[in-house]
């Protein structure tokens, strides 16, 4: 494990707890305090200072990234020197020139690479996606993915340098994997419109923003992102496609809520502001986060050999979409996504919206009226006069 921070710790419950086969066994912290407290935590044999000492050592198989956005490179490399699958927390990358550096050598190197965007393991999100794929909603239009709360747990988030973006790059590659997921991780995003600004934290980089990303099939994903956000941990989604509508509250309304003094405790859950009054506590953290299936899915596609759900090529693609995203937050303009590498369907176009009646009409809407009659609304496919039958 690189890194024995908030992240690094959730990691580390899940890991030992999921599977029960798998085991931390080394520790790299930039703190010796800290290495040796979650040695002693994790029952960790080995802990380190030396970031190369943790890659190299025998015993791993596995390298975990749990370390700040600017030091994500330089514990790849590291990997792909060493001959190490490698597992990294999200983002990929500051930006997507990094990303790209970090795909390209793991690809040369030959080893194993998972992205761990837990977000698109969360047991809400399977099921959801599970009856995507099946068709339940049709073509799907519209994917809106928000996460908000009042900002991250470390200092470096707050660094524009180390972080390399605000709540843009630290929640927005969430909810744009969230929304790749249900309108299709193979149709290419091609354009992102923007908004960002500073609202009230005294930050160089952004604490709210609203985009729309627009796909090469015409369908759109939408995030809402913000470290402004007062209440706790906000994790929305919503599909809509053209047979139906699917909506998912993972954290802030999940059907326990809870009323307190405050007497009994001090967390009740992630980014929980308060813990006392009315809280709306979360029944099991890991497996609700995503966290229990993503390693799942890690470790199970390391021993047989085969790519998991999430590599470092869809770190790739996120990191290209939020750069688009930067750009269009300061230009105001609908900005290209440049994607260099690209391993999805090419040359699509928005699916025709004319939907056949009879041979003279389109049909616009079909609905059963309060007063029990039956009543189309159609098209003429001359005229383009719009008219109403009452069947």
């Amino acid at each position: 494990m690189l890194g024995s921070g908030f992240i690094g710790r959730f990691y580390a419950e899940s890991l030992h707890g999921q599977r029960s086969r798998d085991r931390i066994v080394s520790v790299y912290s930039r703190r010796e305090e800290s290495a040796k407290k979650f040695a002693s935590d994790y029952g960790c044999s080995h802990w380190t200072i030396t970031m190369e000492e943790a890659v190299a050592h025998p015993d791993v198989d596995v390298v975990c990234i749990s370390l700040p956005n600017n030091l994500h490179e330089a514990a790849v490399l590291l990997c792909c020197k060493h001959k190490k699958a490698v597992i990294t927390t999200k983002p990929l990358g500051r930006n997507a020139v990094e990303a790209k550096r970090m795909l390209e050598a793991v690809e040369k190197a030959g080893i194993f690479n998972g992205y761990l965007e837990d977000l698109v393991y969360t047991p809400k999100f399977l099921k959801a996606l599970e009856s995507v794929k099946n068709g339940a909603l049709g073509r799907i239009l519209w994917s809106k993915s928000r996460e908000t709360h009042p900002g991250p747990h470390s200092d470096w988030f707050w660094d524009l340098e180390q972080a390399g973006g605000g709540c843009i790059l630290d929640l927005g590659c969430h909810c744009v994997e969230i929304a790749r997921g249900f309108i299709g991780k193979d149709i290419k995003p091609v354009e992102v419109m923007c908004w960002a600004d500073t609202q009230v934290k005294p930050i160089e980089a952004e604490d709210h923003a609203i985009g729309l990303v627009k796909y090469e099939n015409g369908a759109i994903g939408q995030f809402e992102v913000s470290w402004t956000f007062r209440g706790g941990l906000d994790l929305r989604d919503e599909v809509m496609g053209t047979e139906g509508t699917i909506w998912i509250n993972n954290f802030l309304r999940t059907g326990f809520e809870m009323f307190t003094t405050g007497k009994g405790g001090d967390y009740l859950a992630e980014k929980a502001e308060s813990n006392s009054g009315w809280l709306f506590p979360v029944g099991d953290e890991m497996n609700d986060l995503g966290y229990n299936h993503m390693f799942t899915d890690m470790f199970n596609a390391i021993e047989k050999g085969i790519e998991p759900k999430e590599t470092f090529y869809d770190g790739y693609v996120v990191n290209s979409v939020l750069d688009a995203a930067y750009k269009s937050a300061k230009t105001k303009l609908w900005e290209p996504v440049q994607l260099d590498i690209w391993r999805g369907q090419t040359g699509l176009t928005k699916p025709s919206n004319l939907v056949e009646y009879d041979k003279d009409h389109y049909l616009i809407k079909e609905e059963t009226t309060h007063y029990g009659a039956k009543k189309l609304i159609i098209k003429n496919k001359k005229s383009g006069i719009i008219s109403e039958r009452v069947l």
